[in-house]
């Protein structure tokens, strides 16, 4: 406390008791793929190429590189070529559609990636991405490891690359069968048909970088909750599968999102992970991330909270930050109810925190959250009424 030596008005500034929860970053793509060691790079501005270091280098094989820009990716792993071919569409295509912000990893060759889990442990320390995908991969061992970092990490979901099937078998598109592990994942199917630079003629590409551009577009327009679906793929000149509501009737209780055609525009028709039976509360991709925001934001968001007196007047400081944060995501449109109380509730009293948790050093919070679901099927019941 200051010493105060003669009468008179004083102003103390006074740390705030509690501090708001932001929203965590929902929107940032982590990608691995193929990019050779002896790419053609690009010419620095203003060098002649005459001199060593003229053109920019490739990036590390193994090592995540920040890009926010297609000029970035270009000067980091090269322009549209042979060597980069699968990758480079990749990232375009996020960008192309939405996405502003990603993390690339390289390797120097496919066979690099027939398990890509040390790229993926590359990741681990890079907290913002929260979506990930690797281009091209449709064999039992990258879904599952692609799966199994997102489910390990929490915070982030993989989406994948159905592979080709003539007789659209689930289990063909679909390498790893669904699970509660495996809601942490949405695969797509079939592939897109874009034009393809290095051929100069229309091409088939995985989904997955153009999908992860619409997550982020969807992220920034109406939020991590909203599904990323009824979206036009931008850059998509037509699917490489065409797919009748019929046989998409047998693919999308799988887990399997199907893109489909509709007038001409090439339109994400799905919104579900690959959960199984005993997870069916993240059926859908916006359920899961939705989830995943909301943890994440709330942890980072209540760190202050830790080593401080473990009282009733920290109790009731925890509830109202928590609930500060719940009560504008309702207003936003995240949760269901008509008001606050239907929506969400945060309890950190007595019952929660009896004096055996607080000897373990424990303070416990429990928090219930009622999140919107995506009308994924939309029904009118129309009769016929005799006219007056």
């Amino acid at each position: 406390m200051p010493t105060y030596l003669s009468p008179g008005v004083y102003v103390e500034e006074v740390p705030p008791m509690i501090r708001p929860i932001s929203g965590v970053g929902t929107s940032t793509a982590g990608f691995i793929g193929v990019a050779a060691d002896n790419v053609t790079m690009p010419l620095q501005p203003g060098r002649t190429g005459t001199a060593a270091g003229d053109y920019y280098t490739v990036a590390p094989a193994g090592q995540p590189v920040l890009i926010t820009s297609w000029a970035d990716f270009r000067n980091a792993f090269g322009d549209f070529q042979a060597g980069n071919q699968v990758l480079a569409n990749a990232v375009y295509g996020f960008f192309n559609n939405g996405g502003t912000r990603c993390w690339v990893q390289r390797a120097a060759d496919a066979t690099k990636l027939t398990d890509p889990s040390p790229q993926l442990q590359a990741f681990e320390a890079v907290d913002e991405i929260a979506i990930v995908a690797m281009p091209g991969a449709v064999t039992a061992v990258q879904h599952g490891a692609l799966i199994a970092h997102c489910a390990k990490m929490t915070d982030r979901v993989a989406i994948l690359d159905g592979a080709t099937s003539a007789k659209l078998v689930p289990t063909e598109i679909r390498p790893v069968g669904r699970s509660a592990q495996a809601s942490y994942g949405g695969l797509y199917f079939p592939w897109i048909t874009v034009y393809d630079p290095v051929a100069k003629a229309p091409g088939q590409v995985p989904p997955s970088g153009h999908l992860a551009g619409i997550y982020a577009q969807t992220d920034a327009t109406r939020g991590v909750f909203k599904a990323p679906a009824n979206v036009a793929v931008t850059g998509a000149l037509d699917v490489a599968t065409k797919v009748t509501q019929a046989q998409q009737d047998g693919l999308n209780p799988e887990g399997i999102n199907v893109i489909r055609t509709f007038g001409g525009t090439v339109t994400v028709w799905g919104a579900r992970t690959m959960a199984d039976a005993s997870t069916t509360q993240f059926r859908y991709v916006s359920t899961r991330r939705y989830f995943n925001y909301l943890r994440e934001s709330i942890i980072t968001g209540t760190r202050w909270v830790v080593f401080e007196p473990n009282s009733p007047s920290l109790w009731q400081r925890v509830i109202r930050n928590v609930s500060d944060f719940l009560l504008s995501e309702w207003r936003a449109g995240g949760l269901f109810g008509t008001t606050p109380q239907q929506a969400f509730y945060v309890r950190c009293d007595a019952t929660t925190n009896p004096p055996a948790a607080r000897e373990l050093g424990q303070l416990v919070t429990e928090v219930g959250v009622a999140i919107v679901k995506p009308a994924e099927f939309v029904i009118f019941r129309v009769e016929q009424i005799t006219g007056a």
